[in-house]
């Protein structure tokens, strides 16, 4: 073989290499492993380690960064994607500030953003952020209607001071109101702090037949305790943020006979077989405690199983159109999620499209009740 066709070989091969490592598709995953979200960022990223190598055909490289539950580092995670890493996609963040952080940095470099954390965002940044966790309104209808049903006429709201207490008590209460509830009290607590007594003695001192708490993960049951240690007697309601182990292992007895709502994908076995989504809560459940033992999964862990069935199913239709690190690509991948149609996921049926990047129908939500330590589901 003479020295220029060996030089040609040599080149075609190369060229074949670099076109090879061109196509991986790249995916920015910023998470909260440490700090007051890292009981949510720990579970997303053990479900992310159980992602195969290649989705559709095509290797996947998720490249996960820690935000600390900050915003600020979110920011420059977000940063770091889109100069450095070249994304194709972000996902993330694991609570609503640090996804809300990232969501301007998605919409300015027309990158797709799809969150682990419901959030809500301004309409010139709507256009690129997808939703997997249920919306609030959506979630909040379960709970209005077991109230109702439970007689429950006045509830008190006790919720975080960011943006993800703020949209459940403004979805809650449009609910509400509509059914002949009455929110009588509001109080709020940051995400850090580490008491809410003031705020607990207020809510006690209304008396409302109910109260809704709107907090995720373990902070979620520092609130309750403090209902419960200061005498109220009412119902308690958690929201699907509440939806883990921690808030039984945490809150203990004090938890006992209280109610949450959560996407269907934790109660795998609890769902019925007509349940759309009993196949991929079932195989959620069974991977992820295969690998992590009895009794760890969680509803967070269910949005990163989730991610991978979106990718599954968007994945061909943008690769048909674009190659991977390119703005068409990024477009097309955008554009593919918005018309995926009918999707069935672990936490139920989803059906983006333009105009609704949250798409869930108001049968997602199912209602749980403490018992013996336990989520049960309600009848």
């Amino acid at each position: 073989m003479n020295k220029f066709l060996r030089c040609t070989l040599a080149a075609a091969a190369a060229l074949l290499v670099a076109g090879g490592a061109a196509a991986d598709v790249n995916v920015g995953v910023s998470i909260s492993l440490t700090g007051a979200g890292s009981g949510l960022g720990i579970p997303e990223n053990n479900a992310f380690k159980l992602w195969p190598a290649t989705i559709a055909g095509e290797k996947v490289n998720l490249i996960i960064l820690d935000d600390a539950t900050d915003p600020g580092k979110a920011v420059v995670n977000a940063r770091r994607f889109v100069t450095e890493d070249k994304v194709d996609l972000i996902l993330g963040g694991s609570v609503t500030p640090t996804t809300a952080a990232m969501a301007p940095i998605a919409a300015e470099t027309k990158t797709p953003q799809v969150t682990l954390a419901p959030v809500g965002v301004p309409p010139d940044q709507e256009r690129w952020v997808f939703r997997l966790p249920q919306s609030f309104a959506v979630m909040a209808h379960p709970i209005v209607e077991h109230m109702k049903k439970h007689g429950v006429k006045t509830v008190g709201f006790f919720g975080y001071t960011d943006g993800y207490g703020e949209l459940w008590l403004k979805d809650f209460s449009a609910q509400a109101e509509k059914a002949g509830l009455k929110v009588v009290i509001s109080e709020r607590f940051a995400r850090n702090d580490t008491s809410a007594t003031p705020q607990a003695l207020k809510l006690v001192a209304a008396n409302p037949d109910a109260i809704l708490i709107a907090a995720s993960g373990s902070a979620a049951a520092m609130p309750h305790k403090a209902l419960i240690e200061r005498g109220y007697k009412g119902k308690i309601y958690q929201t699907h943020g509440a939806a883990t182990p921690d808030l039984v292992r945490i809150g203990g007895k004090d938890v006992e006979g209280s109610y949450l709502v959560s996407g269907p994908a934790v109660m795998a076995e609890q769902l019925p077989d007509s349940h759309p989504s009993k196949k991929a809560a079932t195989d959620f459940v069974t991977s992820f405690e295969k690998a992590y033992g009895p009794g760890t999964r969680n509803q967070f862990a269910g949005h990163a199983y989730d991610a991978r069935i979106v990718l599954e199913k968007i994945l061909p239709v943008a690769l048909a159109k674009a190659k991977p690190g390119t703005p068409e690509f990024r477009a097309a991948l955008r554009d593919a999620m918005e018309n995926m149609g009918r999707t069935v996921v672990a936490h139920g049926v989803m059906l983006w499209t333009p105009t609704d990047h949250g798409g869930y129908t108001n049968e997602t939500g199912v209602m749980l009740k403490v018992v013996d330590g336990k989520f049960v589901v309600e009848k």
